[in-house]
């Protein structure tokens, strides 16, 4: 296990997204995964059917407690919901030794509702993403942030161009909702312009697709990949999580999160503690 993980995000009942969905991923990926809850929703494939804020001043003892103690060697942002909880998040990372941050603008749920208040769209903006060491927006999130229409793959360069010129080190635009059998992701920096492309997996089942990858580059990057690597390394492993999704649910189903644990691991041995010398319980996708 290496690479302390600080996931700040909220809670999804159904377990396909948020911080289920990071602790999942960041486990998978070999990682330490640690969080700070900043609400708690009701919801299952279906939707979302009620949302629940932690108070502002709890989400920052979170946050706290866990730096004081632990440490992190990288932070992740998901749903944030208040303007209140954005400046504090902003205020607490910005006080603390410089590590990457991965920032996954979640607005909306895979069901239609939304996540993101008004008045901290503009906290997001200002305070937030001139943070951030790379910016996960996918094509709605990035029209949101821009205030303009991203028409097709022709044009997601020179937005995700613009993203970074709101302060983003790095901003990797994901292009899984424009249409086509063919998928592609722009990462762009301030040295170059790379895209990653493969072919779509026609599937209902990508409840947290979002959450995961931003969650693995995170790993990845708390692990001393560079940003190129980790981009690569998490969507392999995104990949193979989704064509491995269990199925579950009448509707955007979650993926398989454990796509790269060992199942012949049974923990039997001499050993007092249950652990066995030869076996391992996962492995980091590569």
């Amino acid at each position: 296990m290496r690479g302390r993980v600080l996931s700040i995000a909220g809670s999804d009942s159904g377990g396909g997204a948020g911080i289920q969905a990071d602790i999942k991923t960041i486990t998978a990926m070999g990682g330490f995964a640690m969080t700070a809850i900043t609400a708690v929703t009701a919801q299952n494939t279906l939707g979302v059917a009620g949302v629940m804020d932690i108070p502002a001043d709890f989400l920052r003892k979170q946050i706290r407690c866990v730096l004081d103690d632990i440490g992190a060697d990288a932070f992740k942002t998901g749903m944030l919901g208040q303007a209140g909880n954005i400046t504090i998040v902003a205020e607490e990372i910005r006080a603390y030794r410089p590590v990457p941050f991965v920032l996954d603008p979640v607005m909306v749920a895979k069901g239609g509702a939304s996540l993101l208040s008004g008045d901290a769209l503009t906290a997001l903006t200002g305070t937030l993403i001139p943070l951030c060491t790379v910016l996960t927006p996918n094509i709605p999130e990035a029209e949101t942030l821009l205030g303009r229409r991203i028409g097709g793959e022709e044009d997601m360069v020179p937005a995700a161009r613009e993203l970074r010129e709101r302060g983003a080190a790095a901003v990797l635009l994901k292009g899984g909702h424009l249409p086509g059998t063919r998928l592609t992701d722009v990462l762009v920096t301030a040295d170059s312009i790379e895209t990653f492309t493969a072919q779509r997996i026609e599937t209902r089942h990508t409840h947290g697709t979002g959450c995961t990858l931003a969650s693995g580059i995170a790993t990845r990057l708390a692990q001393g990949r560079t940003l190129r690597d980790a981009v690569m390394e998490s969507r392999v492993y995104l990949r193979a999580a989704i064509a491995a999704a269990p199925g579950f649910g009448a509707g955007a189903g979650p993926l398989d999160h454990g796509v790269t644990v060992s199942p012949e691991w049974t923990g039997g041995s001499d050993d007092p503690s249950g652990a066995s010398s030869g076996d391992a319980s996962s492995q980091a996708a590569t």
